[in-house]
């Protein structure tokens, strides 16, 4: 079932898009690493007056940047592990019998 799968997605261009939105997801959560976490920095500075607790802090919080952190390394991962599944296989050895008139005997395709 997984040779079946693998054809179809090697053979289309479903495989190609679905793999370049993939890359494209991890490339974006890796970007929101900083900018999401800024961007709540920057929310909770200008609204702390407006929200009647102004000695709350705004501390810039790496913990909200983790999440994102583990998005964009699972997006990255499987955008790395999937084309070499779907594209990179392993030579495959092929050997040549020999037949009777041939002296050279059995030889892989390499030539040796």
């Amino acid at each position: 079932m997984l040779e079946r799968l693998k054809k179809a997605l090697v053979e289309s261009f479903v495989g190609t898009i679905a793999l370049g939105w993939l890359l494209a997801q991890g490339v974006v959560h890796f970007t929101y690493i900083l900018t999401g976490p800024l961007s709540v920095w920057i929310t909770r500075h200008e609204f702390r007056d407006m929200s009647g607790r102004p000695d709350a802090s705004p501390v810039f919080l790496v913990q909200e940047a983790l999440l994102e952190l583990a998005r964009s390394f699972s997006l990255l991962l499987l955008g790395y592990v999937l084309p070499r599944w779907l594209y990179f296989n392993p030579p495959a050895k092929e050997t040549f019998e020999s037949g009777p008139d041939q002296t050279e005997g059995t030889r892989t395709a390499d030539g040796v």
